[in-house]
């Protein structure tokens, strides 16, 4: 069926100017979203990129949302506002907030021992040498694991990410041996050697994995019921969670992969459904609008549409710099969030204070509460890139027009 006339003069006349409209509100300059738009398309036309969904919320308005590229290249079908995306490590923060609702309720205290609701983590070891696999020999641990050293990464586990013999084998044991039930994983966890004592320094690891195994053992649900019921449904993210609706199958995006620096589809496709280990470190699938939800709730101190989730006195905890100079380049991180410390010493645009998080396929997002601004791209593209992250910074806080 053609389209009317009228919906063509709508789409032709009022839309860019609501969109305008919209991004006046917000504060951003039409040359600045043009050049991010010119940016994300030419990633995606030099393919580097296979697709980019962008939001910029700022003062209360969505001030651009861009939709970009195919959600796979082999068949070439346009990506569509609204598709979901396998978020990977932006998991990490959604079970962050889950875990310190709980904190809020007097479960625990944030210098309490992790084996004290744990007992598998009662007699940790450390590894002497990373450049060995998992046999290496070890040291006792000097001090009990905490649960802000969990929140902050600095329990000295690993996370298999550093392409060490030892990361390497530590992968294989966490995330290519099968486990029923996110206990499984964290008692496999609990048998690996650290990589450093407890709090010598910062190292990106499966500690949310063991939030996730708390929630459940605090809340006698699994963390996919506890997020469902106390934080998904709530805040109206109804895309998101650990399984996809066979109906809905057909929204997901692909994950694409870099072949001889040529973006293709990726030879392997996580499962939707059958899914059962409901983890921290990643596991969820969501939509941009969905965890704009999630976002715009933090940005507000922890409340949305009148209902709250944290204290903002929690939220202002959870988004302090927990380890001091342990991270480089003006970063800290606080708990269950990366955050700027100093962005001159980051040498890119924004904002002391800003928190943020990415994930594994090149999912990012960012808030700013000096600036009241949320921004979100998604993308499905492996080996993750940092470079998309601090160019989407740049082209972001470039579009600022007050």
């Amino acid at each position: 069926m053609r389209p009317s006339l009228f919906l063509l003069f709508f789409i032709y006349w009022f839309a860019p100017a609501a969109a305008q409209e919209s991004a006046d509100k917000a504060g951003l300059s039409e040359a600045g979203l043009t050049r991010y738009t010119a940016w994300l398309q030419n990633e995606i036309s030099d393919g580097r990129l296979p697709m980019a969904e962008a939001i910029i919320y700022r003062n209360g308005e969505v001030g651009y949302h861009e939709v970009l590229g195919t959600s796979t290249v082999e068949t070439g079908t346009a990506l569509e506002e609204n598709q979901v995306y396998h978020i990977m490590s932006m998991t990490k923060p959604i079970v962050s907030v889950a875990f310190m609702m709980l904190y809020e309720e007097g479960h625990f205290r944030l210098r309490d021992r992790v084996a004290q609701y744990l007992p598998e983590f009662s007699e940790l070891r450390v590894a002497r040498n990373v450049n060995e696999g998992l046999e290496v020999a070890t040291d006792p641990a000097d001090s009990k694991v905490t649960i802000v050293q969990l929140l902050t990464h600095t329990a000295g586990f690993s996370h298999g990410l550093a392409g060490t013999p030892f990361d390497n084998a530590f992968a294989q044991a966490m995330y290519y041996q099968p486990q029923a039930a996110i206990a499984d994983r964290v008692r496999t966890l609990a048998s690996l050697p650290l990589v450093s004592q407890p709090g010598a320094q910062w190292y990106y690891s499966a500690s949310p994995d063991v939030l996730a195994r708390l929630i459940e053992h605090f809340s006698g649900m699994t963390a996919a019921e506890f997020l469902q019921q106390r934080l998904l449904d709530p805040l109206g993210m109804e895309d998101t969670g650990y399984n996809v609706a066979a109906e809905q199958t057909q929204r997901v995006v692909a994950n694409h992969g870099m072949v001889e620096d040529v973006v293709q589809l990726a030879g392997f496709q996580l499962p939707t459904s059958g899914n059962t280990v409901y983890g921290g470190t990643h596991g969820l699938y969501s939509t941009a609008a969905d965890y704009l939800r999630f976002c715009q709730m933090l940005l507000n101190g922890g409340e949305l549409d009148g209902r709250r989730y944290l204290s903002r006195k929690t939220v202002e905890l959870m988004t302090m710099n927990h380890v001091g100079e342990l991270r480089e380049r003006g970063q800290g991180f606080g708990l269950g969030f990366g955050v700027v410390t100093d962005p001159a010493a980051a040498d890119v645009a924004g904002s002391a204070g800003a928190f943020y998080w990415s994930g594994a396929y090149c999912t990012y997002f960012l808030i700013d509460p000096a600036e009241d601004m949320i921004a979100i791209l998604m993308s499905q593209r492996s080996p993750f890139s940092g470079y998309h992250f601090e160019m989407m910074q740049q082209l972001v806080y470039q579009a600022l027009a007050d």
